[in-house]
């Protein structure tokens, strides 16, 4: 069993009723009563972990980018704290299905676009509907902040890297917004204004300013706005240069979600495995770390959130401390640590089983998983596929 907050129990017993979990134990230690729970699986040989969580997705939001009625994630206007993505949430996603058989149990369902790009809300993914599916509804809100620098050209033929001159301005803007949203919090205005309602959580510390920066620059000034304002909950999202400002990441208690980790770093002086190194170089410094792996066609690449902290403990980190880079650690920077992210009694009994090692994609097989102690079903609209075309090739 490995519990996700860096132990593992090598021979162990987990037991879980009403959907939280009663007992995780050293199965050598204990004798249990013969009918002290309905159904025994025997393990044997295999790996109990937690569900692992991923953070900052648009799962359930976008179904197929081609099909514009199917697309629910961006709201027109820059500044949208009142946009709530849990409504715009699909349970019933081909898209979310496919995530279950790696082991991603929940997730942060957020929208994109803007400044302020909306609120986000925490599911777990086998559901009926967005109400069912609710772990943590509007945890936070999620600002993204302007780039201290601009690149020309495109993707595939980068241009020169300039200053951006409206930096300055634009940050101006932000925290012209968060002033007022502050004081329209604290006061007593006649006129409703449910733009600047919509932030009094950042405010009391019911909710978490997720800030959307890589830069050291950005990171920095992006802390110290909302520091100045008092927003009292605040966690980095992307953070691929948040080494060079672990100072201040330290004296505000701000974690990260790390970038996806498959990447290149974003300058040519770089380590070209920088990005592999870079969770493993943040914990070294205390900093609490998670993995989100949002960009291009994130959707269909949630799935591989389990390698991604395989590649990180490839790459120096301790095994266990990567599987609390998609458990306990992001439990913490989404603020359901009490109830998900580890194997511990009272918990819910969110977990599964694998055949092996499942930051390993040669390994991580599942062969049961459950959701606040229902078992779910692993088949998918894929595997589905994969079975009839193996039958029609007489493949076993």
């Amino acid at each position: 069993a490995h519990l996700g907050n860096g132990n593992v129990i090598q021979n162990s017993a987990i037991g879980f009723k009403d959907g939280k979990i009663t007992l995780v134990a050293d199965a050598t230690t204990i004798r249990l009563a013969a009918n002290a729970y309905d159904t025994t699986i025997d393990a044997s040989g295999k790996h109990v972990y937690p569900g692992f969580i991923a953070a900052n997705t648009t799962l359930g939001l976008v179904e197929i980018d081609a099909v514009k009625s199917s697309d629910d994630q961006e709201e027109i206007g820059s500044f949208n704290p009142n946009v709530r993505s849990i409504i715009a949430y699909n349970s019933e996603s081909k898209v979310v299905e496919t995530v279950r058989p790696n082991g991603i149990l929940i997730a942060q369902v957020t929208p994109r676009g803007g400044r302020i790009s909306g609120t986000s809300s925490i599911v777990q993914l086998d559901a009926w509907s967005w109400q069912d599916a609710i772990v943590k509804e509007n945890d936070g809100i999620h600002l993204n902040f302007p780039s201290s620098f601009k690149r020309s050209g495109s993707w595939f033929e980068p241009g020169l890297i300039e200053a951006n001159k409206d930096y300055p301005k634009q940050a101006e803007e932000i925290n012209a917004f968060l002033i007022n949203a502050k004081v329209y919090n604290q006061g007593s205005s006649k006129e409703r204004n449910i733009v600047l309602e919509a932030t009094k959580g950042l405010f009391d510390g019911t909710q978490t300013l997720y800030i959307h920066a890589d830069e050291e620059k950005q990171i920095v000034d992006a802390i110290q706005l909302a520091v100045d304002n008092q927003i009292k909950k605040i966690v980095i999202v992307g953070g691929f240069e948040a080494y060079k400002a672990a100072d201040a990441l330290q004296k505000y208690n701000v974690g990260v979600l790390l970038r996806r980790v498959h990447d290149m770093p974003t300058s040519d002086d770089q380590d070209v495995n920088l990005p592999y190194k870079m969770a493993k170089i943040l914990t070294d410094k205390g900093i609490v770390v998670g993995l989100e792996n949002s960009g291009d066609h994130e959707r269909m690449s949630v799935r591989n959130l389990p390698f991604l902290a395989g590649t990180c403990a490839a790459f120096g980190l301790d095994k266990e401390k990567a599987v609390q880079l998609i458990t306990l650690n992001t439990a913490k920077l989404l603020g359901i640590d009490t109830s998900c992210g580890t194997l511990e009694t009272g918990k819910d009994a969110t977990l599964f089983i694998s055949e092996g090692d499942a930051l390993d994609m040669r390994t991580n097989k599942l062969t049961s998983a459950f959701i606040q102690g229902r078992t779910i079903i692993l088949e998918t609209f894929q595997t589905k596929l994969n079975d009839k075309f193996k039958a029609k090739f007489n493949q076993k």
